[in-house]
């Protein structure tokens, strides 16, 4: 233990993304990567392992603007590891996409995947690039260029891109096609999240939001809080928060508030969830207007009493100034890091369970990866099959987590990276380090 505690207090190993915000997700899951080891007793030499990407890309992408200039976009890619099997992970278009970030969310990927058992490594992918200044004709040599530039990278059996923020089932159809026209034949599995038609997986849009639900059904069962019950708050109506509140609201849950960017929406008696999604659908995809609930403000919507409370739009909602009002029984984490690392001890002393994003929203990536096993195989299932496999698959990694959180007396959170490094590391010494 004293080994890795020499290494964990180096300077190098405090700040292992330096150039990320300390109060960033990115931070809070390093913080969390840190303790999992020590509760593990990691061995120094595999935490250094694990810490440092297998791969790091760069690549300057050159297009023709329709107006004949010629620009030139910085690419990024980064493989975090591939012990478990093939890397994965997204692609984003955004300004502000840097090196040190997609460092870090690969990394995240490798814990999210080991979490729910499946059989990839962790990778991400960004190009910096305000994609709503370009059109869609330069968008396209935008893509295409860049998956030219990653040939040697991408592969069904190396790295398998997917859609993120700001790309989309078009953007993944233009790298297939590019990485096919290349090898010379058709490889569908090369990326996932592509159009249905193209050998996309169905329930691929709806599945994030359908694993949120399905580890809050778990969360409730041990609660021994019936769905019929629960009152559940959703911040954040986009495609997770959305779907995350219709199945909850199948169960029989009274959700009693929801948000988009127009603010909250609260009805104390229940909103009607699918009379607010045909809203939301012919209003621009906005709540603003809604008559079927009454204006709150973000900050009293999250610290609303109620049984469940699902953070589906940002980053950093729950914080240390915060975290003392929440009332939820259940914190079921649709977005990406909504809780700072220095809130969960306050959640952990006032009894919230709180459902990791690492578990709770890979839905995603779990049909990602059911969606590649149908492309290798050329058979496709019905949505039916896809979403009961998914159900399955989110109920069993759950309760994985619950019972190692029991073990080590921790909370889910901890449990689930505990479960996911040691996944990992395990792995690693039984492969070995080739020479």
């Amino acid at each position: 233990m004293s080994q890795l505690k020499d290494v964990l207090s180096s300077s190098y190993y405090k700040e292992p993304v330096p150039h990320i915000e300390k109060d960033s997700p990115f931070a809070s899951m390093m913080e969390r990567f840190r303790f999992a080891s020590e509760i593990l007793d990691l061995d120094p030499g595999v935490f250094k392992y694990l810490s440092s990407p297998e791969r790091v890309i760069i690549v300057a992408i050159p297009i023709t603007m329709d107006d004949g200039r010629i620009e030139v976009f910085d690419g990024y890619r980064v493989i975090h590891n591939s012990i478990l099997g093939p890397s994965k992970g997204g692609i984003r278009y955004a300004h502000d996409v840097s090196l040190d970030e997609v460092k870090a969310l690969a990394a995240w990927m490798t814990w999210k995947c080991a979490c729910v058992n499946v059989p990839f490594g962790g990778a991400k992918g960004g190009i910096r690039v305000n994609p709503k200044n370009l059109s869609q004709h330069e968008l396209e040599r935008l893509t295409r260029r860049y998956t030219a530039n990653m040939l040697d990278v991408f592969g069904p059996d190396r790295d398998i891109p997917a859609p993120d923020m700001n790309t989309n089932e078009q953007t993944m159809a233009w790298i297939m096609d590019t990485y096919s026209m290349k090898n010379q034949r058709t490889e569908k599995a090369v990326v996932t999240g592509k159009p249905i038609i193209l050998g996309g997986s169905k329930g691929r849009k709806e599945a994030t939001g359908r694993g949120v639900i399905t580890t809050t059904l778990a969360a409730l069962s041990k609660l021994r809080i019936s769905p019929s019950n629960a009152t559940v708050v959703v911040q954040g109506f986009g495609n997770v928060g959305s779907v995350s509140a219709q199945l909850i609201y199948e169960q029989g849950a009274k959700v009693i508030a929801i948000s988009d960017v127009t603010g909250g929406y609260y009805n104390a008696g229940g909103i009607d969830i699918p009379e607010a999604i045909h809203y939301s659908m012919t209003n621009g995809f906005s709540l603003e207007g809604f008559d079927g609930a009454e204006p709150i403000g973000n900050d009293e919507l999250l610290e609303l009493d109620c049984d469940v409370l699902i953070p589906a739009a940002k980053e950093n909602q729950i914080n240390i100034e915060n975290a003392p009002k929440i009332k939820a029984k259940i914190i079921a984490e649709g977005a990406n890091g909504p809780v700072t690392a220095n809130a969960d001890k306050i959640l952990e002393e006032n009894g919230i369970m709180v459902v990791p994003d690492i578990l709770a929203n890979a839905g995603g990536v779990t049909v990602s990866y059911f969606e590649w096993v149908q492309d290798r195989h050329g058979y496709f299932w019905t949505e039916e099959r896809v979403n009961r496999r998914l159900n399955r698959m989110m109920r069993e990694s759950f309760d994985n987590l619950f019972m190692v959180s029991e073990k080590y007396s921790i909370t889910l959170r901890q449990a689930a990276y505990v479960y996911a490094i040691d996944r990992v590391a395990t792995t690693l010494k039984l492969r070995g380090i080739y020479a």
